[in-house]
């Protein structure tokens, strides 16, 4: 038997609870010290196996554990502090697409603009931050809510620690190919000094442009090259050209305080033939330090920036 609904007006209908939408994966506090003691941990086991076996097949392995190993601690350490909100997919966007086309970005240009000279290591600096820059702006391109300085210095540290291990990789690479047979005294040396100073290269410098770039970004999402970007990227690409003149300079240094005349030899070969006791000490200390100093001006010009913006301290 059916009834006929009571007269009057209709009742709306309302609408039953509905589901949220699934929440972006979370990362545990401290995974950071975990991945780093963990990644430390397999990565002397596999030197050593590598070592005892001269087991060729090994060295991808211990090529990418040493590679990738600090630009991952440091990334998972700026999203756990500083990037919660930002969002795994970006994350892991700007180091693995970011890192791979500002590397081939950087390759493509610098084969075809620069060439072996004095002056290569002073236009390498440019060439690479511009192509980090660009491959933040891709990654980018469609998330117009992504802006600001906190976003910038974590996400551009994302792709300038991509980038860097993807060419620690190669430099790794590198030492093993380079002479005859394995010379894995070589790789291990390779990994463990780009290791030490990852966080002082371009994931540094990245995240100062980066700051820069999404600071001036427009709310509609659009990209602007303002005086601040423009500046920033110079004075970065300045820094990375120090970074990498470090070795020609203490040369410089060294043959300018300890001969009568300059041979211009010396530089391209990269060396001082028959070195004394003094020229490799004053070798050493000029190298050593003009590197720390580097490295210091970037770590001043990143404090300054994170004080510059309220964000940096309140961050999820």
């Amino acid at each position: 038997m059916s009834y006929s609904p009571p007269p009057g007006a209709p009742r709306a209908r309302i609408p039953g609870p509905q589901q949220r939408p699934p929440a972006s994966p979370r990362i545990r506090a401290g995974l950071w010290r975990r991945c780093l003691g963990g990644g430390l941990a397999l990565w002397a086991l596999t030197a050593l196996v590598t070592y005892a076996t001269r087991n060729t097949t090994l060295l991808p392995t211990l090529i990418l554990l040493g590679s990738f190993l600090t630009p991952v601690v440091f990334v998972l350490w700026a999203y756990e502090r500083h990037g919660r909100d930002l969002g795994v997919d970006v994350i892991l966007g700007c180091f693995l697409t970011g890192g791979t086309l500002g590397v081939l970005g950087a390759s493509a240009m610098e084969h075809h603009l620069l060439h072996p000279s004095l002056w290569m290591s002073v236009g390498v600096g440019p060439i690479e931050e511009a192509a980090k820059l660009g491959a933040l702006m891709f990654v980018l391109r469609r998330r117009t809510r992504l802006r600001g300085r906190r976003a910038g210095l974590v996400l551009g540290a994302t792709v300038g620690f991509g980038f860097a291990a993807l060419e620690s990789a190669g430099y790794a690479f590198d030492a093993v190919i380079s002479t005859d047979g394995v010379d894995l005294r070589a790789l291990l040396e390779t990994e463990l000094l780009r290791g030490v100073l990852a966080p002082f290269g371009h994931g540094l410098w990245t995240a100062i442009a980066g700051g820069a770039l999404l600071a001036c970004r427009r709310p509609d999402g659009r990209f602007r090259c303002a005086a601040p970007v423009v500046g920033t990227f110079l004075g970065v690409s300045l820094l990375h050209a120090l970074w990498d003149s470090t070795h020609g300079i203490a040369l410089w240094l060294v043959a300018r305080l300890t001969t009568s005349g300059l041979d211009g030899r010396l530089f391209a070969e990269g060396y001082i033939p028959r070195p004394t006791a003094e020229q490799e000490h004053l070798f050493a200390f000029f190298s050593i330090g003009g590197t720390a100093l580097v490295a210091l001006l970037g770590v001043a010009w990143v404090r300054a920036s994170t004080r510059r913006d309220p964000s940096w301290r309140n961050t999820p």
